[in-house]
Formats: structure tokens, sequence, C-alpha cells
């Protein structure tokens, strides 16, 4: 199962696991990398400069009604998930910790 195989995955890195997008995502420094989404498969946060890349990969831009979800991919039933958490950790490392997604206030 998807979420089962991404959980084992992404643990080692210490995700949070949250329910978002009608499935379950994992989240880095309050910042979301990757999880399930509840038709497609799975959901990847690439940013603005991977998407070529996960577009090249087999992903499909991320669309939220009529809006494009820039820096967003979807992936129909991956057979291999480790490109798509390297990909999306990638991007996660780039952006700065979170701390009002995270639960915590900002000083």
């Amino acid at each position: 199962m998807l979420l089962d195989s991404l959980t084992l995955l992404m643990q080692p890195h210490g995700a949070e696991v949250r329910r978002m997008f009608g499935g379950t995502c994992f989240m880095l420094n309050g910042n979301l990398v990757i999880g399930t989404h509840r038709t497609t498969g799975l959901i990847v946060r690439v940013g603005p400069e991977g998407t070529a890349q996960a577009l090249a990969m087999g992903a499909r831009q991320m669309t939220m009604g009529e809006q494009v979800m820039k820096g967003w991919v979807l992936v129909e039933a991956p057979s291999d998930l480790a490109p798509w958490i390297d990909l999306a950790l990638a991007f996660n490392r780039t952006l700065p910790p979170d701390a009002a997604k995270r639960g915590k206030r900002r000083t």
C-alpha cells in the first residue's frame, strides 16, 4: 500500500504525519514535503524549479479547481517512491522552518 511504503521511507527523516488533501501528508520543519492524495496517488512538493524535472519523470501539474498549484505535482501509482522523496526533500531543504505550521507562535 502506498501510505505504508511512504511512511516507512519518511520515518528516518523525522517527518510529522498530517491529514490533508483527503490523504496523509508528511511534514518537515512545518512544511509539507510529500503525501498521498485521495484520488491521484501521490502529491509531491517540488518547488517551481523542480517542476520541469518532475513532469519529465511522469508527474502532472497539480491543480485545485481551475488554479494551477505552482511547485506541486501529482503522481499516479508510482512504482518507485525514492526519486519522488529525493526531489521533495531537496526542495524542502531550501525552505525556512515554518513555526506557524508546527503550531508554534512566532515571536
